[in-house]
């Protein structure tokens, strides 16, 4: 983009690690594509098992399902790159690589938040209203749940991302950040961009408070319920359905809420890179472990399909 004698920015540079010593770097690569390795595999058999297991076709392994996608693409947008950047120090991305980057990362991000949400939701009619459960929580309903989720990265990754890249780039190139993420980007432009802004806090109120409200007000329903519930064997089943996802929502809005939820003055580069890393790389690779070493269904059914695959490649 040229504007008068403004330099035109055909690449960007990531900062990433590069402050780091070689060593440091080194280790981090290889901690970086375990944590990959892991996060994919995890992600690839809950998919394989709660599909191929007929005991794990209720709505809530169905979200599962969506879940592991989001976290599947969470991961190919943003580790990749990371490791480039630290094995062959190859710190550019393109102009379009960058804004390629960020529209999924916003995709995925305002994805899963809605359908955390949803998976709140689908917990509070199991155990609120279990008698009506399997009418409300029916296949259509939890594909229009799961596809509104995904239908929501859309808007926000779009406008968002239009919005950053039409802005005029004044030649600074440097991305104090691992990935294009927008509060770095939008440090480089030449532009007043206040209104931006604005519309960013609105983004961050409609996509990532407004589903935690919904989660919170889910689970004080929950709560409440379990509260009232006479048997202590009730009790316990109900905490462990929940208790799994309530670990991943902690995990992600913790961070996520932290990183874009505070003032900007209070934010250094280096915390928010930590901030970053734990919900786009770490919990990604938790969220699987979670799910499988807190669930009995899941261990079930894993040993089912596992000893179903020996038997079909005996002679």
């Amino acid at each position: 983009m040229m504007w008068g004698n403004w330099t035109t920015v055909s690449e960007f540079v990531l900062v990433s690690f590069s402050a780091l010593s070689s060593e440091l770097q080194a280790l981090l690569f290889l901690l970086f594509l375990i944590i990959y390795l892991v996060t994919l595999m995890g992600n690839v058999l809950i998919i394989l098992v709660t599909t191929a297991d007929s005991a794990l076709q209720s709505p809530m392994y169905f979200f599962l399902r969506n879940l592991s996608f989001l976290e599947i693409g969470f991961n190919l947008v943003i580790v990749p790159k990371v490791l480039g950047t630290l094995i062959i120090r190859d710190t550019t991305i393109s102009f379009l690589g960058c804004a390629t980057q960020m529209y999924f990362f916003f995709f995925f991000g305002a994805a899963e938040c809605c359908l955390l949400a949803a998976m709140a939701y689908d917990r509070c009619v199991a155990i609120c209203d279990p008698l009506r459960y399997p009418v409300i929580m029916g296949r259509r309903a939890c594909a229009q749940l799961a596809a509104a989720s995904w239908f929501s990265g859309f808007p926000v990754a779009t406008v968002q991302t239009t919005w950053i890249f039409s802005f005029p780039f004044c030649g600074p190139n440097r991305v104090n950040h691992f990935f294009c993420d927008s509060p770095p980007v939008i440090a480089l432009v030449c532009a007043d961009t206040s209104l931006f802004e604005l519309e960013a806090l609105a983004a961050t109120v409609l996509f990532i408070l407004f589903p935690f409200l919904l989660i919170l007000g889910s689970y004080v329903r929950i709560l409440s319920a379990v509260f009232r519930m006479p048997a202590a064997e009730g009790k316990r089943k109900a905490s462990s359905t929940c208790s799994s996802h309530l670990l991943v929502v902690s995990l992600f809005y913790g961070t996520a809420i932290l990183t874009y939820c505070r003032p900007r003055s209070s934010a250094s580069p280096e915390g928010k890179k930590l901030l970053s890393l734990s919900y786009t790389v770490v919990t990604p690779m938790l969220n699987p472990i979670i799910y499988s070493l807190r669930n009995s269904e899941v261990k079930a059914a894993l040993r089912r399909v596992i000893l179903r695959t020996l038997g079909a490649q005996k002679p």
